[in-house]
């Protein structure tokens, strides 16, 4: 028998999206105060090593609770959709989701998964490997970003898309509103959407999470001065920083910031731009927010979805919600 090729990879990100994207949310972020950036700038090579090193922490519950989880359900799951198309949006190297392939391959539904993420490489990693551990399996990757190319997923199958790891909870209120909108207005009626999601606890242990002894997360924060450095020309002094993570018990998330310890004059030649920042200002770059089970169903409903199932072990949530019509 003839060797299976590798899948091929389709790409729908515009070639100038990395530079000309830098340059807009730098000019907006950094430009106003508050001081933002987004939070996807910080997953370069390194920032992706040191997020992998972020979900081994022994601090850091959401990755093995959610694991847990969708080894617990995945059958249901499978059983409960009946989906022949799987997506899976900002997969990486899909890991988990293979507790879900198997669950779905052991049902004899499955035909189709179309894993999508921004790095074309990884793509194509994961796509070789799940092709091997999936024969029958039609992998068919999408070099995409998923608050973007949405209308890129595939149509006809009834599908299943799973949005795990809680990066839904890395999104502003008006982000998630407007990502379940297109999300739904991309699905028929009676697709599904699996969602991870963490979940409100005692302040303790949330910031703990985020403000590991190790001073990984720190090094991560960090890492988007160092993104910021090498593609735009700026000159972030980045010892001239600390980490500041915070409980925001109004907006139930967890604020990730650096704040400069003392005035900085900071220019970024790439993006024709000079920031001026005083002792104390700080520049949020990453939030994630915490959920409960009302707050999720309402968000859920309000962008088009019905919630049929939730599953939680107190730590994390699946929710397994249906695109209505």
């Amino acid at each position: 028998m003839s060797e299976r090729p590798d899948p091929a990879v389709r790409v729908v990100l515009d070639p100038d999206r990395a530079s000309s994207s830098l340059v807009a949310d730098v000019r907006r972020g950094l430009g106003s105060a508050p001081r933002t950036l987004p939070p996807k700038w910080l997953y370069d090579d390194h920032g992706s090593v040191l997020f992998d090193q972020i979900t081994r922490l022994p601090e850091y519950y959401p990755t093995e609770a959610e694991r847990s989880l969708l080894s617990e359900h995945a059958a249901d799951i499978a059983s409960i959709t009946g989906a022949p198309t799987v997506v899976e949006l900002g997969s990486g190297t899909s890991d988990k989701t293979r507790t879900l392939l198997d669950a779905f391959d052991a049902g004899g539904s499955l035909r189709r998964f179309v894993p999508v993420d921004v790095s074309e490489a990884t793509l194509r990693e994961a796509a070789v490997m799940l092709s091997q551990r999936y024969p029958e399996l039609s992998v068919e990757p999408l070099a995409g970003d998923f608050t973007l190319h949405l209308g890129h997923l595939p149509t006809g199958d009834r599908k299943l898309v799973a949005f795990l790891g809680g990066t839904i909870g890395n999104f502003y209120v008006e982000e998630r509103a407007a990502f379940l909108g297109a999300l739904a207005d991309s699905l028929e009626p009676g697709d599904w959407l699996l969602l991870g999601t963490d979940v409100v606890k005692e302040a303790d242990r949330l910031v703990a999470a985020y403000h590991d002894s190790a001073g990984v997360t720190e090094q991560f924060i960090l890492n988007s001065l160092t993104v910021l450095n090498r593609e735009l020309g700026a000159d972030f002094d980045l010892e001239a920083f600390s980490y500041v993570p915070f409980w925001d018990p109004a907006m139930e998330r967890i604020d990730m910031r650096l704040r400069a310890e003392s005035p900085q004059l900071v220019t970024l030649p790439g993006a024709d731009l000079v920031v001026e920042l005083a002792a104390g200002e700080e520049i949020r770059v990453e939030i994630s927010t915490k959920f409960r089970p009302e707050k999720l169903r309402r968000e859920l409903a309000e962008g088009g979805f019905a919630v049929e199932h939730l599953w939680t072990d107190g730590d994390f949530a699946l929710t397994l919600a249906r695109r209505e019509g």
